[in-house]
């Protein structure tokens, strides 16, 4: 059954259209993260979901049933804000327990919810604190207890964890999944980080200037980008682009483009996928892990690997990995080493390149071919 089903939604803002016709559906117990550039309408859509914001057309249904209509407070939702919204002269107890006691919820069954919670959160020594006392990741434990005491059909969460700092992020992350997959409620979560996304979603919506580019699970968008914008958009560093012509070599078809020596380098691809395309112009698509330093013995037993030499313009340790960047003619590119094979500034490396991940897309509607 779907817990969330939108159709056709719009949203104007006098003649300014934030949300052109999205379409989404988001299945029992899913957790559907919606990613996109600031002002892509991610944000706009949550709070119609949650009924902050009013609809201009199309229909949003909640459990089955159209609250296009309906308040907030009867759409049977919870949402945990980017703020935390807590109140600062209430403890942490008495802001999780606030909406109940609105609602006339007994005080046995309020204490019950709150323990329940409390437990699952790991925060029972945190309830008797207030909003002063809490640090970020405490506060938005609270937060999200607020949301779970409610049991509602839809949890909503408008970027979470954006406040925090990266240590901390990424250790929230890591409890929000696994609340997820003990509660099991359905979950629309907002966010920017496409690093989020991709470990927490089961399903992520690609959205750009108010319109869905791809509604697929992480690693079909990661790897099968629908268009240039989501294969730019998901991964970091990004995908690199390469203007090329399509041609044979060999019997097989290739893709070709010019090298900084002037020369050109001609990389047969996987499959013959795209042969009807011979002579025309297209771009080709690879992300930095997929360029590695070239080992004949290594690669010999991969199939699909292509080779060409570039120079070394810049290298950035990270200590997990070193980033590179490449000249091939007059773009630069990126490529991503493992620190004992990187290569180092000023040197002309030979490189292997995996062409069975490799995209082409169409230069001008920059769909995926």
């Amino acid at each position: 059954m779907s817990s969330l089903v939108i159709r056709s939604l719009r949203k104007n803002y006098g003649a300014h259209e934030v949300l052109k016709g999205v379409d989404l559906e988001a299945q029992e117990g899913e957790f559907i993260a919606l990613v996109g550039p600031s002002g892509c309408g991610k944000s706009t859509l949550l709070s119609m979901i949650a009924g902050l914001e009013t609809v201009t057309s199309g229909e949003i249904r909640i459990g089955g049933r159209l609250v296009n209509s309906v308040p907030p407070k009867d759409r049977d939702i919870a949402m945990v804000f980017q703020s935390y919204a807590l109140y600062p002269t209430m403890t942490a107890r008495e802001n999780i327990t606030f909406g109940m006691e609105s609602r006339g919820v007994p005080k046995a069954e309020r204490d019950a919810a709150v323990k329940r919670v409390a437990a699952l959160l790991q925060i029972e020594a945190l309830l008797g604190r207030k909003p002063g006392q809490l640090s970020g990741g405490q506060r938005q434990r609270v937060a999200m207890g607020r949301a779970l005491v409610r049991d509602p059909k839809l949890f909503l969460f408008d970027e979470p964890l954006s406040n925090l700092d990266a240590k901390l992020r990424v250790e929230m992350r890591t409890e929000i999944k696994k609340l997820h997959h003990r509660v099991g409620k359905t979950t629309i979560y907002v966010t920017h980080d496409q690093v989020e996304a991709m470990t927490l979603a089961s399903r992520i919506a690609v959205m750009h200037r108010g319109e869905l580019q791809q509604f697929a699970e992480p690693h079909v968008t990661y790897n099968r980008p629908t268009n240039m914008f989501v294969a730019g958009f998901m991964g970091s560093p990004s995908m690199n682009f390469i203007p090329a012509q399509l041609t044979r070599a060999d019997d097989r078809v290739a893709v070709t483009f010019p090298l900084a020596d002037g020369g050109s380098a001609v990389l047969p691809l996987a499959t013959d996928v795209a042969a009807e395309r011979i002579g025309r112009a297209v771009v080709l698509g690879v992300r930095p892990e997929h360029l590695s330093r070239y080992d004949a013995e290594i690669h010999a037993r991969k199939p699909g690997i292509a080779t060409l030499s570039a120079p070394v313009e810049v290298v950035e340790p990270t200590g997990a990995e070193t980033i590179a960047v490449l000249r091939f003619g007059a773009l630069e590119v990126v490529g991503r080493f493992e620190p004992d094979s990187a290569p180092r500034m000023g040197e002309r490396i030979r490189l292997g390149v995996d062409m069975t991940r490799a995209c082409l897309f169409d230069p001008e509607t920059q769909r995926l071919i």
